[in-house]
């Protein structure tokens, strides 16, 4: 079996090389994504198109992590984690707590459910509430929520209500462009077999 060739740079197949949209910004904040381990083998996640659209993002996969090992000491006290909840600190609200790190979680709904099960610590976290805009552009996954975001809309969703030096919508044309991508290759009657509109 032949290996389909990759891009050095945005590690996509070279047939839809992503490099010619992709931007890189610089973050106040280090954007930590914690990824499913399943999550981690599909080849349409949005995690590692926003690690490698913000400087300094770190992702991490598996199902056990060690906040530790991750953060240092101190991160009951400098990280807030993007997930929605009852009591869920504002944008303005989290500012000023002087907080470094952002966590972020990927994987289906179920699946970060229990990444949360799993690592009890992330319950002792602040929760920041993100207010999208607009809906979610993920149209080739599927979310049971109607405010479902993917990773990476949900941290520019984030990091946009948290600075206004930078609009860091600039880092999803890649992630629109890998959609269309795969719609394209899908073909139109099977993308609206398996995407009719009302499930996006």
């Amino acid at each position: 079996m032949i290996k389909r060739a990759v891009c050095a740079d945005c590690e996509r197949p070279l047939k839809t090389c992503l490099c010619d949209v992709m931007v890189t910004m610089g973050c106040p904040y280090r954007i930590v994504i914690l990824q499913d381990v399943k999550e981690a083998k599909h080849a349409l996640s949005s995690a590692p198109l926003l690690e490698k659209s913000i400087e300094g993002a770190a992702r991490f996969v598996g199902e056990h992590f060690d906040p530790d090992e991750i953060f240092g000491s101190a991160w009951r006290e400098e990280t807030l984690l993007v997930f929605p909840s009852d009591g869920a600190l504002t944008a303005e609200q989290a500012v000023s707590t002087n907080f470094k790190n952002i966590i972020l979680l990927d994987g289906t709904w179920r699946k970060v459910a229990r990444l949360m099960h799993l690592n009890p610590w992330l319950s002792e976290l602040r929760r920041l509430a993100i207010q999208p805009d607009v809906a979610s552009q993920y149209k080739i996954r599927k979310s049971p929520r109607d405010d479902g975001l993917s990773t990476i809309e949900a941290a520019v969703a984030a990091l946009n209500a948290l600075s206004s030096e930078q609009d860091y919508s600039a880092i999803l044309p890649a992630f629109y462009k890998m959609i269309d991508l795969q719609i394209d290759a899908m073909g139109p009657v099977t993308y609206q077999k398996n995407y009719p509109p009302e499930s996006h």
